[in-house]
């Protein structure tokens, strides 16, 4: 077992539990988190995984201070959703990302299963905006993200990866419920 590979799940299960909550403190621990993950996916020639996790850092800033200006009375930050027409756009702009991204891992790196890490990684994208922006639909997109890594990461023999990733899938589940139950009571 390795254990920046383990501190690395301890981070993100605090740092998904914090999201649910609606807790602008998940930033500090995602911060951690992405930068040993981006260690962790570069050792395992996981590049569309470690580049994302260069995204997620930056994204990690801003979203930091995105959420801190959106909280309620309560502290919580506030929660939106998309219109039917952003939806489709994100998806047919996810699908042509994915194809994009890659091929070009294809092409320019020896990078192990370009297109099944390539989607993660673009999904990632596309969901970690949602996220940033506050809308409900960040967590169907982090669903998705979650039963493709669970695949990948045991083919590629990250078991607590994997396994990370399985919690986030449950998380992620309960997290759009706890999202969608919030924006209906608002």
């Amino acid at each position: 077992m390795d254990p920046i590979e383990a501190i690395a799940v301890a981070l993100g299960l605090v740092n998904i539990t914090l999201i649910i909550r609606r807790s602008v403190w998940n930033y500090p621990f995602g911060i951690v988190m992405v930068v040993l993950y981006a260690h962790i996916f570069w050792a395992a020639k996981l590049y569309s995984d470690a580049g994302l996790q260069v995204f997620f850092l930056l994204v990690q800033f801003y979203g930091w201070v995105a959420w801190s200006s959106k909280q309620g009375d309560d502290g919580l930050v506030i929660v939106d959703q998309m219109g039917a027409q952003a939806q489709i756009i994100a998806v047919i702009a996810s699908i042509f990302a994915i194809g994009l991204w890659g091929t070009m891992m294809h092409q320019l790196t020896d990078a192990a299963y370009p297109y099944w890490d390539g989607s993660i990684a673009m999904l990632s994208v596309a969901a970690q905006i949602m996220m940033t922006r506050r809308l409900i639909e960040n967590w169907a997109c982090w669903i998705v993200v979650d039963v493709l890594a669970i695949g990948l990461f045991a083919v590629k023999g990250l078991w607590l990866t994997a396994g990370l990733y399985g919690v986030f899938l449950v998380m992620a589940t309960y997290g759009l419920i706890e999202w969608r139950r919030k924006l209906k009571a608002a």
